[in-house]
């Protein structure tokens, strides 16, 4: 895990992101990369990743991207997420997210996520708008 993957993944702990789990694998201005194991307590009945954890994963990591694309002491916060379901994640398994942005500007930023299983199969296609907010004060 590079300086900046680890430096954010302290900060996570506590945090939604840490109760699921979200492992950072790589973050940089253009691209966040993180893994997610698959547990019995964030599927469905079907012992399949239920999709609020996908779109929660994936929230993560746009929101993650655009912190590091951000003038210092601003803030941010999703003000727009789209999720395509492709497949599913079973219990056990690992699932990978791939972060990219879209357009990435001074006031809004859109990021798209790329979530696929073990097998490097598509699970969901996310797409997210996250707001740059002015520092408090």
């Amino acid at each position: 895990m590079g300086n900046l993957a680890a430096q954010i993944q302290e900060r996570l702990k506590g945090i939604l992101p840490e109760l699921l789990g979200i492992q950072l694998v790589e973050v940089t201005p253009e691209k966040v990369i993180a893994t997610l194991r698959v547990r019995a307590d964030l599927c469905t009945t079907g012992k399949i990743l239920h999709g609020g954890s996908i779109m929660a994963f994936a929230d993560t990591l746009g929101a993650i991207g655009t912190v590091v694309n951000m003038p210092q002491g601003h803030g941010t916060a999703t003000i727009e997420s789209k999720t395509n379901f492709v497949g599913g994640a079973a219990e056990g398994s690992v699932i990978t997210g791939e972060c990219t942005p879209v357009p990435k500007g001074r006031t809004t930023q859109v990021w798209q996520t790329r979530i696929t299983n073990a097998d490097g199969k598509l699970v969901a296609l996310v797409t997210q708008t996250q707001i740059v907010l002015p520092p408090r004060g």
